[in-house]
């Protein structure tokens, strides 16, 4: 469990699920918009975890994942050099019971403690702003309410939820909520700036113990799956897995829904700092950087005689001649081609393109694992031909296949090879063979990442073909 800290110190409890399918191809349920950099050289995740990270506010942050992304998350946190709690969700349940497990978790490190909650995917460049904001806020925290920063609108925004403000509340700079409201049509949205709306952002600050109370006030079983889910919660290497069958038992619900638009308790505090959720690509180019054209270009990319465009290419050289107000995105195994108008539709987009069978829709040529990555090649009738990639010190499963053999060539690094009762020590291009049905493992034992190549041969290469005998990362029956 995490160590107990000061009721001054901010906890800050980074929601880290979503798929992001809007700005897909480059987010994709298997690596979502908050794994990948958008807008600079972090992901969003990382970009997230940093804006909270002056120890003279913020104590340790709490993760809430799902299992299928912890080592991406753990592999995140150490390339910024953070410590985290990485607490592991058994299933998606919305934002209502995530919140109320980090309720009991901050509450358990103080009965009072402030807690913040962020979504991973947002971007906020100024982090000085955001960090004076949730000192301010919290001060409205610590007074009993449920704050939520409200950013001031810079224009009449559609995919936005908005709150009314009204009175002050007395604490600070915080106004009390009148009413939170739903994404408008734009002639809502138009009618709600003038009235003085803000956007709903999805930061907000309570104390845990507060929290709490709401909680059994308005979504009693919701507290109970929670309190329930933390108590009998496993740990798994350096994760905090939630009991699956208790936290099963919480109602599907946001916490908007639970909680924050019955409540008496919610206040928000007016923000002006630059912010967006990045949810479509017309949002990307909004927030990037441009040409003297009004262009995004990133990768490898060339225009000419285009205007106001996003061109992103991840290798691949993507050429846009005479074209204005398009997006296109280009990925080693799918592009994107739209108006900037049409990309709000994306995500319907990659519904038609699951429904079809279309496994792009949800799966890059690179797979990320707990050891490295691996990326497809090429693949045909009874062979497949892998990249490898395995960090230094880092080891795959124990493990025999029974419909294929493979082949590994090293291209940069060391290997180790176990193979049956046989431990080989591999060097830049030397090869092994594995035999179908041999027990085989491959290790880094080096300073530097090993890459090699993997061919495949049998009548079935697909991934389920493993069994685990051993494993470091716990994946093994």
């Amino acid at each position: 469990m995490p160590q107990a800290v000061s009721d001054a110190l901010i906890t800050p409890v980074i929601l880290c699920g979503g798929s992001g399918t809007r700005l897909w191809p480059a987010s994709r349920k298997c690596m979502p918009k908050q794994f990948i950099p958008l807008t600079g050289p972090l992901s969003m995740f990382q970009d997230t975890v940093k804006r909270v990270s002056d120890p003279a506010c913020f104590a340790a942050p709490i993760v809430v994942t799902s299992d299928e992304f912890r080592f991406v998350v753990a592999e995140q946190l150490r390339e910024i050099d953070t410590q985290a709690e990485i607490v592991l969700e058994p299933s998606p349940r919305d934002s209502g019971p995530a919140v109320a497990v980090a309720a009991v978790l901050a509450g358990g490190r103080h009965k009072r403690g402030l807690v913040l909650i962020l979504p991973s995917d947002h971007l906020i460049p100024d982090a000085a702003a955001f960090t004076a904001a949730c000192v301010e806020a919290a001060k409205g925290a610590q007074d009993g309410f449920i704050m939520t920063l409200g950013v001031a609108p810079t224009g009449p925004a559609t995919g936005y939820g908005y709150i009314r403000p009204s009175r002050a509340t007395g604490s600070g700079g915080a106004l009390a909520v009148e009413a939170f409201v739903e994404k408008p049509d734009l002639a809502t949205a138009k009618t709600y700036v003038e009235q003085g709306y803000l956007w709903n952002s999805g930061n907000f600050l309570f104390r845990a113990d507060v929290m709490l109370d709401e909680l059994s006030q308005f979504a009693p079983d919701m507290r109970r799956a929670a309190e329930a889910a933390v108590a009998q919660a496993t740990r798994d290497l350096d994760f905090l897995r939630l009991d699956g069958e208790a936290f099963a038992a919480a109602p599907k619900k946001s916490i908007d829904y639970a909680v924050l638009e019955h409540t008496r308790k919610a206040a928000v505090l007016p923000v002006s700092f630059r912010w967006s959720d990045l949810g479509e690509w017309d949002a990307v180019l909004a927030n990037s950087e441009r040409d003297a054209n009004g262009n995004s270009l990133s990768g490898n990319v060339h225009v000419r005689d285009a205007n106001n465009s996003l061109v992103h290419s991840e290798g691949m050289l993507t050429a846009v001649l005479g074209l204005d107000d398009v997006v296109v995105v280009t990925t080693q195994d799918a592009v994107l081609v739209t108006s900037r108008a049409a990309s709000p539709q994306v995500k319907d987009l990659v519904e038609s393109l699951k429904a079809s069978g279309h496994a792009e829709a949800t799966e890059h040529l690179r797979m990320h694992r707990p050891w490295g990555w691996y990326q497809r090649v090429d693949i045909g009738t009874r062979f497949q031909v892998k990249r490898i990639m395995v960090r230094p010190g880092a080891q795959l499963s124990l493990q025999k296949h029974f419909h294929r053999a493979e082949h590994w060539v090293v291209v940069r690094g060391t290997a180790e090879v176990t193979r049956d009762a046989e431990v080989l020590l591999l060097q830049e291009n030397e090869s092994v063979y594995l035999p179908l049905g041999c027990v085989h493992r491959l290790t880094n034992p080096g300073k530097i990442p090993l890459e090699l190549i993997e061919v495949q041969v049998g009548s079935y290469t697909g991934e389920d073909d493993i069994v685990r005998i051993t494993d470091v990362y716990g994946r093994s029956a």
